[in-house]
């Protein structure tokens, strides 16, 4: 593994010094200038994510010479420029607001996510939290913890498999097509309930923690997911595609369920994507 974890640190660290001189001060303080639509009234962009997303990068390549870096604005302006990650050696990948909704909102539901990559493989994630300056880390083979603004760790930990109609957790269903968007929907009280925080970062943390027993997602964009899906995993967690493919950074399509373990997984799957008589 070329990412040591002192580098792990040394990211935690740049992660949050960005939170905390170019995130937060914003937060609440955006003029209507400052907040920019995408592709349609829910995916937006402030000026800071921007600002963020550019003091990353230019403070990774400094901590890493030689790294690539993909970040969501800068591949929404150029979708070339995530090649690399099948290429690169070492390669960051940088989601510097999740919850860009929320941001521009007032809510104070968003995350920094940040993933590594080697070769194709995420090996590091890292998920924090600039309202709460605590961090959720994944290193891969090596476990996932939550580290607090002290410093001091606490192991992460899934939830205890359970059946299904007692397990909670976050479902998004607006990018799925039809018929699959209205069998998965009318499937839903199947479950034990159901919600979306509009905010893959802290839906990933309380999955990682326990308190939510599954995410599913249609969508798979690598700065939603990538460092998520590793912190899901390195707490004891298991995901795969619908298919039951694994997941992997270069995954842009095939949806993803992730549950406390396989057995989970698949009675998940069965419940709300196979026909009734399967």
């Amino acid at each position: 593994m070329i990412f040591t974890p002192d580098l792990l640190n040394h990211t935690v660290e740049l992660v949050r010094a960005i939170a905390r001189s170019t995130i937060m001060p914003r937060f609440r303080k955006l003029s209507a200038d400052q907040v920019q639509m995408k592709s349609g009234p829910s995916d937006l962009v402030t000026i800071a994510d921007e600002e963020a997303e550019v003091q990353l990068t230019h403070a990774l390549t400094r901590l890493a010479p030689g790294c690539a870096v993909v970040g969501e604005e800068a591949a929404a302006r150029d979708p070339g420029s995530m090649d690399v990650l099948s290429t690169a050696d070492l390669c960051f990948i940088v989601d510097p607001i999740d919850g860009t909704f929320n941001f521009a909102a007032g809510l104070p539901l968003f995350g920094v996510m940040v993933a590594v990559v080697e070769q194709g493989r995420t090996v590091a994630g890292i998920i924090h939290d600039p309202v709460g300056d605590d961090t959720a880390v994944a290193l891969a083979g090596q476990g996932a913890w939550l580290r607090a603004a002290d410093g001091s760790r606490s192991r992460l930990q899934v939830a205890q498999p359970t059946p299904v109609s007692a397990m909670s957790g976050s479902l998004s269903w607006r990018y799925m097509a039809e018929p699959r968007r209205s069998r998965v929907c009318s499937r839903m009280p199947r479950l034990g309930g159901v919600w979306d925080y509009r905010c893959a970062a802290h839906q990933y943390r309380m999955l990682a923690a326990g308190h939510a027993h599954f995410s599913i997602y249609n969508r798979l964009l690598p700065w939603d997911h990538a460092a998520g899906v590793l912190l899901h995993q390195e707490a004891g967690g298991y995901a795969a595609r619908f298919d039951g493919t694994p997941y992997t950074p270069l995954s842009e399509q095939g949806g993803l369920i992730c549950a406390p373990d396989r057995a989970t997984w698949l009675a998940l799957r069965h419940t709300l994507f196979e026909d009734e008589a399967a």
